[in-house]
């Protein structure tokens, strides 16, 4: 445990002499993150129709119930959060369902 320990306190040591000194010696790397698309009603319909499973499949996929999948359909709701990450996962990877088949045909 004392291993551990030492080890932490010399990376913290580390990176705030790091922060101090004019000379960075520190990898340094900017990490940007995409924004979570918003679906309209229409293009969660065709990313569904691509890939070729019914709204039920669909929603076991996606993890909801089909009364989701019917509303965001219908536009009543929107996708979210980790809906919406997965839907532009489809998007980019229209092999996704096959690729991660967590739905058995």
């Amino acid at each position: 445990m004392a291993n551990v320990y030492e080890s932490i306190l010399a990376g913290l040591t580390e990176a705030v002499e790091d922060a101090k000194s004019e000379e960075k010696k520190l990898k340094r790397r900017v990490v940007t993150i995409e924004p979570v698309k918003n679906y309209s009603a229409k293009e969660v319909h065709k990313i569904r129709k691509e890939t070729g499973l019914s709204q039920k499949l669909f929603a076991g996929y996606m993890g909801v119930s089909v009364k989701t999948v019917e509303a965001w359909e219908a536009g009543t709701n929107k996708p979210s959060g980790a809906a919406s990450r997965i839907l532009s996962m489809m998007e980019l990877d229209e092999k996704l369902t096959e690729t991660f088949p967590f739905v058995k045909l």
